[in-house]
């Protein structure tokens, strides 16, 4: 094998030769490697295979691989850029002798060259290369005259004396090079064309030059060339469609795009001979030009500002392509577009005639009585010229209808509503008409009014049956209305006569049987009581058809309605007339019920019936049906009948019996329902009550018993113990605090044996003696010697003192006989002189508690001084339900 030098040539594109590799042609022609570099790019040589050891006459040469081409001398050539995977790529040459039917294959396979190996050797061997010509790329006319063979280029070698090409023609022809399109003068290497070229088929050519030396050895690489066809203009435009059709609306303004045509050209693009220009040539109708074609785009557009379809439905234009940007020399061609105009609704709808006359008989109903019909010039079947009609004017009683008939535009009139001869003998009335699609108004035209166009209908008479005026009767009936009571009247008229002569009434059988009518007056009366409580009757309305039948047998029909209307039937009734009241004398609701309606139910009005009881018994109102029931003083326990009247809104008033058991209890259950006589009255106790009194006395009786036998000694040396007041209720009438007097009627003994009281002092205890200025002490209150409270003669008239506290009868007996003295001075004393020194009545209390005080106002607010209120009376129970917190 030998290995080609790497070079490049200025006139051909990039051509990269890896390692040549020689053909190894072996004995079988079967197997050829080629190392290659990874990326190939197209038209790069591959490598060179001795064709001719294999088989001498090949007449066809080809791959079996698209990406690869052979030439006649064995160099395969890349068809396009190929990149190598890490595999070897194989294809098969194929040697074809047509003539001797001899065939034989060579198989080549390319394998990756290894970088390192190449870097290597690129590193380590320095070859030189001869510097090489390298032709500029040569141009051949299109369609040239010639004369031929006309020379192109002329290749030289200073090695070798014979040349040798092959081409390819990059284009739609690539794959059919056109044969001895050129050929080579193998002495002199000039180049020859042997006729004219077509750009269009083969734009260039690649000529490869191949030098031998005369024994066929080629010393230099192969010579690429490339020839161009220089293009000539020869193809005239053409467009891409055969008809161009556009629409537009009408009315449009000026400037709006109404669409684009589109021509093409085969020549060289970026040239003359590409670049056109449009125009329009001509337009039919022949009227103002109404478009305009741009010269660059093709872009048609609106020039005529009164485009109207009414006028002129299309347009057709003849536009021509020219080529040499529109010079005259240039080639062009033409073609025709078509611009529809669109309808717009600028057409308002009117009437053929303005006045029409019908006829239609009294009482028809959903007949057609007349057809209209309008004149649009919008295009027909569009929403521009589809008609909507209305009546405008004389249809208050919608007695007629109006509607479109799709398929002729026509309005049909109709009556839906029977029309009355003795009524109106005939009706006018008033039709305008529009379209479907709002109405735009073109930019020549003026604001247009409503068509409008008038009807008269004719009615005419019919003979009628009676007619009941008003058709629906409505009686309303009270509840409980005795049997036969007249409740209303309803009769008919003759339309024709106007009078209700001869005319018969009856109710057809099968409807309710509350009322009937008189067949010659039309009276109606109840034929039984009507109960909004009763079967059928509770939904308290009932519709009835009464018939009305005139001389000639014609028959009208109207209806009653007979509602019952709730009465005052009932008395109101108090719910419930059992309660039972405890001591807390809470307030009884008493409610009353009532089963009428509004207005014989609430609001109630409760008395008292009995002038005693109302004395002692009030009533309170609470609502529109409840009152409260209270005593109005502390009256006695016991059972009480009380008479209530109820008086509902209507008047209508209801006795009741109200019965309270005032009891003495605390919850209603401790009342067991026996009661005691009480006096004065029908008051009684029961039994609990008089066992509880008779338990309180007894308890009071040990109480004081139990007091005695603490407090005394002797008849006059008693020892209370401290604080004898404890545990006992004390009434405290405080009216003002006190005031230091000074009064010649009390003294305080002094301190001493010699005075005639003593004042002794035991502990921090210092007791004071009050004596009375006449020698009386609080003992001796009638007067009587100078005996102290504290004291008493005990053999040769000692005085000792008892330094026991008073009682309370004692302080109680000496107090109260001074203050009414005192009191009864000051009234006798007209100057008032002892108003100032005014005696106020404090109860004994007894001696202070070192514990301080009880309950609420304890300052360590304690609750155990209340223990005792456990073990008090029951008529305390009262006072210590207060006094528990809530």
């Amino acid at each position: 094998a030998r290995a080609a030098p790497r070079t490049m040539s200025l006139a051909a594109p990039r051509l990269v030769l890896g390692l040549l590799v020689l053909s190894l042609c072996c004995e079988a022609c079967k197997k050829v490697t080629f190392h290659v570099p990874s990326e190939l790019e197209a038209n790069t040589l591959v490598g060179r295979v001795d064709l001719k050891e294999c088989l001498q006459s090949a007449e066809l040469i080809s791959s079996t691989d698209g990406n690869f081409k052979v030439l006649e001398d064995g160099s395969v050539y890349t068809t396009s850029a190929l990149s190598l995977s890490a595999e070897k790529k194989t294809f098969t040459i194929l040697l074809k002798d047509i003539q001797e039917h001899v065939q034989k294959k060579i198989h080549v396979s390319l394998v990756e060259e290894a970088k390192n190996k190449t870097r290597q050797a690129r590193d380590t061997i320095l070859k030189r290369t001869k510097r090489r010509w390298g032709p500029i790329p040569s141009v051949m006319i299109e369609n040239s005259l010639g004369p031929f063979p006309l020379q192109i280029q002329q290749v030289q070698s200073d090695t070798a004396q014979n040349y040798t090409i092959y081409y390819s023609a990059s284009g739609p022809g690539i794959d059919q090079d056109p044969k001895g399109l050129f050929y080579i003068e193998r002495e002199t290497g000039n180049i020859f064309a042997t006729r004219a070229v077509d750009r269009e088929q083969y734009p260039s050519f690649q000529i490869i030059c191949f030098a031998t030396t005369p024994d066929g050895y080629s010393p230099e690489v192969p010579l690429v060339h490339t020839i161009r066809i220089e293009d000539d203009n020869d193809n005239a435009p053409y467009f891409t469609q055969d008809l161009f059709e556009f629409c537009v609306p009408e009315n449009s303004k000026p400037g709006v795009v109404v669409g684009k045509v589109i021509a093409e050209d085969r020549d060289e693009p970026y040239t003359l001979h590409t670049t056109l220009k449009y125009r329009i040539v001509s337009q039919n109708p022949p009227i103002t030009p109404a478009f305009s074609l741009h010269g660059d785009t093709g872009v048609i557009s609106v020039l005529l500002p009164q485009l109207d379809r009414e006028l002129v439905p299309s347009y057709t234009l003849l536009v021509e392509a020219r080529d040499m940007a529109g010079q005259p020399f240039g080639l062009c061609t033409t073609g025709t577009v078509v611009v529809k105009i669109e309808d717009t609704n600028d057409n308002a709808p009117s009437f053929k005639q303005i006045q029409y006359e019908t006829r239609v008989e009294e009482n028809r109903v959903n007949v057609e009585i007349l057809r209209v019909s309008v004149v649009d010039l919008d295009e027909p079947g569009s929403p521009g010229s589809g008609a909507v009609y209305e009546i405008i004017r004389g249809n208050d009683d919608q007695a007629f209808e109006i509607t479109t008939d799709k398929n002729t535009n026509e309005g049909i009139l109709c009556v839906v509503k029977g029309l009355d001869y003795e009524s109106a003998k005939q009706r006018v009335i008033v039709i305008g008409v529009n379209n479907e699609a709002p109405y735009m108004l073109a930019p020549h035209s003026q604001q247009l009014t409503q068509s409008t166009c008038s009807v008269t209908v004719h009615v005419l008479d019919v003979d009628e049956g009676p007619v009941f005026k008003p058709c629906l009767l409505r009686l309303d009936v009270k509840e409980c209305e005795d049997i036969g009571t007249a409740i209303g009247r309803y009769v008919a008229e003759d339309p024709e006569t106007g009078n209700s002569e001869g005319i018969r009434y009856r109710i057809p059988p099968g409807q309710c049987n509350w009322i009937n009518i008189d067949d010659k007056s039309g009276e109606v009366r109840t034929v039984k009581v009507l109960d909004r409580d009763i079967g059928e009757m509770r939904r308290g309305q009932c519709n009835i058809t009464v018939l009305a039948i005139d001389r000639n047998g014609k028959t009208g029909t109207g209806t009653i309605q007979v509602c019952i209307v709730p009465g005052n039937k009932n008395f109101p009734r108090i719910a419930q007339t059992d309660y039972i009241m405890c001591r807390d004398r809470k307030p009884i609701c008493l409610t009353a019920q009532d089963g009428d309606e509004a207005p014989y139910s609430t609001p109630f009005v409760y008395r008292i019936t009995d002038r005693n009881l109302a004395s002692m018994w009030k009533i309170t109102q609470h609502n529109d049906n409840s009152v409260y029931l209270s005593p109005k003083g502390d009256i006695p326990f016991g059972i009480y009948d009380i008479p209530v009247s109820v008086m509902d809104n209507g008047g209508k008033v209801g006795e009741n019996n109200v019965r309270v058991n005032l009891c003495d209890c605390v919850t209603p259950t401790e009342c067991d329902g026996r009661t005691r006589q009480l006096s004065g009255g029908n008051v009684t106790l029961g039994l609990w009550a008089i066992l509880a009194m008779i338990l309180g006395s007894l308890l009071l009786l040990l109480i004081l018993i139990t007091i005695c036998g603490c407090c005394g000694r002797g008849v006059m040396h008693r020892q209370v113990t401290d604080d004898c007041a404890n545990h006992n209720l004390i009434i405290s009438n405080t009216e003002a605090p006190g005031e230091e007097v000074m009064d010649h009627n009390i003294i305080p003994l002094q301190n001493t044996c010699d005075q005639g009281g003593y004042g002794v002092k035991t502990g921090d205890q210092q007791t004071f003696e009050m004596v009375k200025g006449r020698g009386h002490t609080l003992e001796s209150v009638k007067g009587g010697g100078h005996q102290t409270l504290g004291s008493v003669k005990e053999g040769g008239g000692q005085t000792m003192m008892d330094t026991c506290r008073y009682s309370y009868s004692e302080w109680h007996n000496f107090t109260h006989p001074r203050l009414g003295e005192k009191v009864h001075l000051c009234r006798q004393d007209e100057e008032q002189k002892h108003s100032e020194d005014y005696l106020l009545s404090y109860n004994y209390e007894g001696k202070g508690s070192l514990a301080g005080s009880v309950g609420c106002c304890s300052d360590q607010h304690e609750e155990e001084a209340l223990d005792f209120l456990d073990q008090l009376e029951p008529k305390f129970r009262t006072l210590a339900e207060t006094c528990i917190k809530r």
